[in-house]
């Protein structure tokens, strides 16, 4: 069996030539086992109907084994001379022939420069979309933070509207005034501490400078 690449035959006839041929090798082969057997039980029936035949199953067996290897290898040597006719003649495309799809190739040859300067556009153009596609993730990454955010917003605002209601429901007081005369209230009252704070050092300076003297 020819071990040839035949890549162009494979394309045109979308099955490889060698797998052609040993599938056909393969049922003649089968034809060939089957049709021993059959000529073997015919002569075993004839044998069996003659009175006194000194002829034994076994032999029968062995004289069809025997045939079987004779026919076989002037099969396999016919088979050869099939093969190659099958590859040359039959199954092969000549080099001078392209096939349609390929014809494209023939009108507009392509030089190895202009192949390669083709490549390097494709290789920049897959960065390119690379980049594109990290930034894209970047950019979504970043607005689902904002809608988090956004989200945290709305709960806070939806906080002080209860509040606000609450503060008018209880005392018509604005819930911003509210805040802001607690941030000057907190502010005096830490003024006042501070004060306080001064007050009881200095206090506590005078004494053990008394006691000192």
């Amino acid at each position: 069996m020819s071990i040839t690449p035949m890549c162009y035959e494979t394309q045109f006839f979308e099955f490889t030539p060698q797998t052609c041929i040993l599938r056909m090798y393969i049922s003649f082969q089968d034809h060939l086992f089957d049709m021993l057997r059959i000529v073997e039980s015919v002569i075993l029936n004839k044998i069996e109907k003659l009175p006194d035949c000194g002829i034994s199953q076994l032999e029968v067996r062995k004289s069809t084994t025997k045939y079987l290897t004779f026919v076989n290898k002037c099969f396999n040597q016919l088979f050869q001379k099939m093969e190659t006719c099958l590859l040359k003649l039959v199954l092969n495309i000549p080099r001078n022939v392209l096939l349609p799809e390929d014809r494209v190739q023939e009108l507009y040859p392509d030089s190895k420069e202009k192949f390669d300067t083709l490549h390097r556009e494709a290789k920049s153009l897959e960065a390119q979309y690379k980049a594109e596609a990290l930034a894209t993730q970047t950019l979504l990454a970043e607005l689902e933070e904002q809608r988090v955010v956004q989200a945290e917003l709305a709960k806070i605002l939806t906080w002080f509207d209860g509040m606000d209601k609450i503060c008018r429901e209880h005392g018509n007081i604005d819930l911003l005034e509210s805040f802001t005369f607690m941030a000057h209230t907190s502010k005096k009252l830490q003024g006042t501490v501070q004060e306080i704070d001064l007050k009881h050092k200095k206090l506590k300076l005078d004494v053990t400078c008394k006691k000192a003297v």
